[in-house]
């Protein structure tokens, strides 16, 4: 990586700016973000086992058992690394600045190492620190939306990568690191495990040495990798039927094809892609890393088949293909521009200068062709400040601590929120910017809250959406449904015959609705049980005039820190000593 720290440092001063125009100045809370805060917080006040109790939402669930903790563990190394001074608002902060940052540093780190140039490797690694284009793990939907586990774990698989390199090009030693980042890989996005698997396998196929031997030792980074997890995979496969899956996006082929050629950019990369593999035929140099990374496109891209067209018909609906197309997309990015370097390399005369300016000149040629596109941006190249709403605004915009204030005196029970989500902006389409900070409201009052935050896959959500606690997936967005529907049923013929025996089951003592909904709600506005609205804000609150039991639904899955768990721990410290032993063994070899 000789001559790397300038193009690095450009790549980091472009990141850096952007973060700090787009999260200075207070705590984001659009869309996801005020429920991911609230996990955190989970952890870093209740306990980071996967089964530790969450009494704050829907009734009562296992959080961080059915949502990758891995970003929640993050956290809590900030936190205790800073001897737990930083709250867990300023540690959300921290995380929100390196998820931002992490998939430009490590995809240069990545192919600076394996391109002839680090120059090279700036557009690329621009590319992907940029990169929106409706992906998931992009800076719109996984850092501005709050998808924030999605980016975290894209960000990681260059580095897997990158641990990889020197056991692909010399072979023997086994490359010790690639375990526990494949590891953090599943605990903080299982969607980009076959991702992190196929990097691995690809390393093995492409590397130096006996093939035998190197899928021997492959065979070790995933036994040990899927040790190093089983503290939370186990546990969590025991007790799959208790949550449901959440299926609300739909893979299509066509659809993906139509925004392919929608973004000018995207087609050049596959050109880039066609490229690297004309050049690997003509340049017997090209790297055995350079092979695994061109392969992996092809390799991903059938696995994304098979879950669309095979898998996921058959039922199987926990990893919705949309999902894995995120590491496609990196794919494309890393193998495209490394594919356009190699390409390159022969006509600038191995000249370190023109590979500077060539570095140059194709990173401004892939932003000017980043501005073309339809829809969600290309790439995300500056932050418009009204599109990054902080908490302290958006709290005294919608007058919250008044609605804490009233929640915090009102009767004993849990809080209904009839809508998941509050708008931003007028307008009558769900996907209008809108926040989850309801979310918040066990932190700020002590009170437990039904809905209110974003689609979930407990029962009791499934509950609130659909009218029914079966397990089945989840197909509709917790936003689609606010003002229109609730346990089920339309709003307007919600009556208070339903809703009370729900109501009583669930512990609901208080109903908060939006004032946009007065008129519809006559399951709290004609039930003589409920007092009439007190309206903070934009907030209409209904009380119950008679005090309520509130019941607990611990007792209904009681033994999430019995047997499956205490076998997934155990499972996991067998990992970590053969982990350490072969560590231990593996020390002072060439």
């Amino acid at each position: 990586m000789t001559g790397a720290p300038l193009p690095f440092f450009l790549l980091l001063g472009f990141g850096i700016a952007f973060a700090a125009a787009a999260l200075g100045g207070g705590l984001l809370v659009f869309d996801d973000h005020p429920g991911q805060l609230f996990r955190l917080w989970h952890g870093l006040t209740r306990g980071l086992l996967p089964w530790e109790w969450n009494p704050d939402w829907w009734g009562g669930y296992p959080e961080l058992q059915f949502y990758p903790p891995g970003f929640v563990y993050l956290g809590a190394l900030i936190h205790y690394g800073a001897l737990a001074f930083l709250s867990p608002m300023a540690v959300y902060k921290v995380l929100l600045w390196i998820i931002y940052l992490l998939p430009g540093v490590t995809a240069f780190w990545l192919l600076a190492r394996i391109l002839p140039s680090p120059w090279l490797a700036l557009p690329a690694a621009f590319v992907t620190l940029t990169l929106s284009a409706g992906t998931r793990s992009g800076v719109e939907e996984g850092l501005r939306w709050g998808l924030i586990a999605a980016r975290l774990g894209w960000g990681l698989l260059p580095m897997l990568a990158l641990s990889l390199v020197r056991w692909q090009e010399r072979g023997g030693r086994l490359p010790l690191l690639a375990a526990p980042l494949l590891a953090g890989i599943v605990l903080t996005h299982p969607a980009h495990a076959p991702a992190g698997v196929g990097l691995v396998l690809l390393a093995a196929f492409f590397g130096e040495g006996s093939r035998r031997d190197r899928f021997r030792q492959a065979a070790w980074i995933l036994v040990v990798s899927g040790g190093l997890t089983a503290f939370w995979t186990l546990p969590l496969f025991a007790h799959l039927n208790s949550a449901l899956p959440l299926a609300w996006g739909e893979f299509s082929a066509a659809a993906l094809g139509r925004d392919l050629l929608r973004r000018p950019l995207l087609v050049v990369l596959v050109a880039g892609w066609l490229a690297g593999w004309v050049a690997a035929a003509r340049a017997s140099a090209l790297s055995r890393p350079a092979f695994g990374l061109l392969a992996l496109l092809p390799l991903l891209s059938a696995i994304t088949a098979l879950d669309a067209l095979v898998i996921e018909p058959l039922g199987f609906r926990w990893l919705p293909a949309d999902r894995l197309l995120d590491s496609v997309k990196l794919a494309l990015v890393l193998g495209g521009g490394a594919g356009i370097a190699w390409a390159l390399w022969p006509a600038l005369r191995r000249s370190a200068p023109k590979a500077r300016s060539a570095g140059l000149v194709a990173t401004a040629g892939l932003v000017a062709l980043g501005i073309v596109g339809a829809g969600e941006p290309t790439l995300s190249l500056w932050p418009r400040q009204n599109d990054w709403p902080k908490l302290e605004e958006t709290a005294r915009g919608l007058r919250l601590p008044e609605l804490w204030t009233q929640l915090r005196s009102a009767p004993p029970g849990r809080i209904l929120f009839v809508r998941s989500a509050v708008p931003l902006r007028f307008g009558r389409e769900w996907w209008r910017p809108h926040t989850h900070i309801t979310a918040l409201t066990p932190m700020f009052t002590g009170r437990a809250i039904i809905n209110g935050t974003f689609t979930h896959p407990s029962p009791v959500a499934g509950l609130v959406y659909t009218g029914s606690a079966d397990n089945r997936p989840i197909t509709r967005l917790a936003e689609q449904l606010d003002g229109k529907t609730l346990f089920g049923r339309p709003l307007e013929t919600l009556a208070p015959a339903v809703f009370d025996p729900l109501a009583e089951q669930l512990g609901i003592s208080t109903v908060v609705a939006l004032d946009e909904d007065r008129g519809r709600l006559p399951f709290v506005e004609t039930n003589p049980r409920f007092s009439s609205p007190r309206q903070v804000g934009p907030f209409l609150v209904f009380a119950l005039k008679d005090k309520l039991p509130t019941p607990e639904f611990q007792a209904a899955l009681a033994d999430w820190n019995g047997r499956w768990g205490s076998v997934g721990v155990v499972l996991t410290a067998l990992a970590l000593v053969l982990w350490g032993a072969t560590a231990l063994v593996m020390r002072g070899r060439p």
